[in-house]
């Protein structure tokens, strides 16, 4: 098995409804999809939103495909749970990324860029032959492929997140900065040195890992 995280460009055109309005809202980021399931045509999410939840609303009402949607506000944005009708569109895309081998791994990020990321893991040969099945108007750029089937792996190791928590907990991010590295050292019972290695290293996997660049 491999795992491959892709981009999936789409033309204006190409756009569904509710991307569209996320793309054009300045009060919109994205769109995190933590999970669902399509039923007869009818999709069942849940999701989480970086954005204004009456922005994201104003995409929803009055649109018959909507069946009910339930929003829970936070400091960042919101929780939102959505049924609705699938378009041709995205039945289209939906149909593109399906295989008998191929499985679509949560979370999907939904993009203000006109783009979706997500992660896919199958067979190699089928995980090839999703990538040039694509409807018109929509590109596919693969990010990274592993020849692991695992996605969920941590971006840091166990020490490295145990030093990133201690330079959290004395400020060493804070802005403006409280303390500095001689007092995450301290935190750690270690050389400044070695506290330093740890956080550069912390720093370029979870980097690494926002980016998709690992």
């Amino acid at each position: 098995m491999k795992s491959a995280r892709v981009s999936i460009g789409h033309d204006v055109a190409a756009l569904s409804s509710i991307h569209a309005g996320i793309c054009s809202s300045p009060d919109i980021d994205r769109e995190i999809v933590l999970g669902g399931q399509t039923v007869d045509g009818v999709e069942t999410i849940t999701s989480f939103v970086y954005g204004d939840v009456a922005a994201y609303e104003d995409l929803l009402e009055g649109r018959e495909a909507v069946r009910e949607y339930d929003v829970t506000e936070t400091t960042d944005g919101f929780f939102l749970y959505l049924r609705r009708e699938l378009g041709s569109r995205e039945r289209s895309l939906l149909d593109a990324l399906a295989g008998d081998t191929v499985v679509v791994v949560p979370p999907i990020e939904v993009r203000s860029d006109r783009t979706i990321r997500l992660t896919i893991v199958g067979h190699p040969t089928d995980l090839a032959s999703v990538l040039e099945n694509v409807p018109d108007g929509v590109t596919v750029d693969v990010l990274w492929v592993s020849d692991s089937a695992s996605v969920a792996e941590t971006p840091a190791s166990d020490r490295q997140r145990t030093a990133l928590r201690a330079a959290w907990d004395v400020g060493y991010y804070d802005v403006p900065r409280r303390n500095g590295i001689e007092a995450v050292a301290d935190e750690l019972d270690c050389a400044v040195s070695t506290a330093s290695e740890l956080l550069r290293r912390a720093e370029a996997n979870v980097v690494g890992r926002a980016l998709d660049r690992q």
